[in-house]
């Protein structure tokens, strides 16, 4: 089942996405939950009951979880092509052990970076003139879990959505981490709607990025270095997974840095991202 989260008349649901996404189901759900949660209000508990059908032009979208409890979660480098890109950027101060990483490397994007589907990526040239679009599917957890064993990993997770992991690359290279340039403002679009585990085939889902229309970035989830089980039983390592958590994957190659000279994100940019299975997420360049 897909799901979104979205406005209509003054108010935020949580609806179930019917009709090849042309209307959605509003949720009877309590109180400000939609708004405050976000699709995480449906874990753990029977679907439930329909207040109303509504036409999706008459919506607002948000982000599937409009504000996470904690970080998000990241895995870097997790496609070969685009750890050789990066690895040969400058900017990757991981490339001394290496251009495919031994074990996954993660990092963090501050919940405050999420935006809605059509919201403004925002350029301040006065921080960063180095911004790049990163196309990745996130999981979603829906059960809680410490030291998760790889066979029961999937067991895990609740559904998935897409991310946009926008990064300043000046800023990644400068502070030999990867926390501030991509924690900027707006700089993780999510959405259009959350998929549950079922709709997803990670052996074989594909992955695109076009900027103003030209792909470029064309992969597959089936080229993962680390898959997701993988991913999901190294961050619980000793750290209590819970629901709710989103985890970004990792983007595949065709990044800006990876072309010679990069090709940047600049105002008036549209970038829009596809994943197979879940649909597609647009959303403008602005300067700030």
């Amino acid at each position: 089942m897909k799901f979104a989260v979205f406005n209509w008349k003054g108010r935020a649901y949580v609806g179930r996405v019917i009709n090849n996404g042309s209307a959605m189901e509003c949720l009877d759900l309590p109180g400000d939950s939609a708004a405050r949660e976000g699709v995480v209000s449906l874990i753990g508990r029977p679907l439930p009951s329909v207040l109303e059908t509504v036409a999706m032009e008459e919506v607002e979208l948000l982000a599937p979880v409009p504000r996470p409890a904690r970080n998000i979660f990241c895995v870097g480098k997790n496609y070969h092509e685009h750890a050789h890109e990066f690895a040969a950027s400058g900017f990757d101060s991981s490339a001394a052990k290496g251009a495919v990483p031994e074990a996954p490397i993660v990092f963090s994007k501050l919940p405050e970076t999420v935006v809605s589907p059509g919201a403004a990526i925002r350029l301040d040239a006065s921080v960063s003139t180095a911004i790049d679009y990163e196309a990745e599917l996130a999981v979603i957890i829906g059960t809680s879990g410490r030291n998760i064993a790889k066979k029961n990993a999937l067991d895990h997770v609740w559904g998935y959505t897409i991310v946009n992991d926008v990064t300043a690359r000046d800023l990644q290279g400068y502070h030999s981490q990867w926390l501030i340039g991509k924690s900027q403002d707006t700089f993780c679009p999510m959405g259009p709607w959350a998929v549950t585990a079922d709709e997803i085939d990670l052996a074989d889902t594909s992955v695109k990025c076009w900027v103003n229309d030209e792909l470029r970035q064309d992969s597959n989830t089936g080229l993962l270095i680390f898959d997701i089980p993988t991913i999901i039983a190294a961050i619980s390592n000793g750290i209590t997974l819970q629901p709710g958590d989103v985890i970004a994957t990792g983007t595949p190659a065709g990044v800006g840095i990876g072309f010679n000279p990069p090709k940047y994100l600049q105002p008036d940019d549209k970038v829009r991202i596809e994943i197979g299975g879940i649909g597609t997420l647009e959303n403008p360049v602005e300067a700030y």
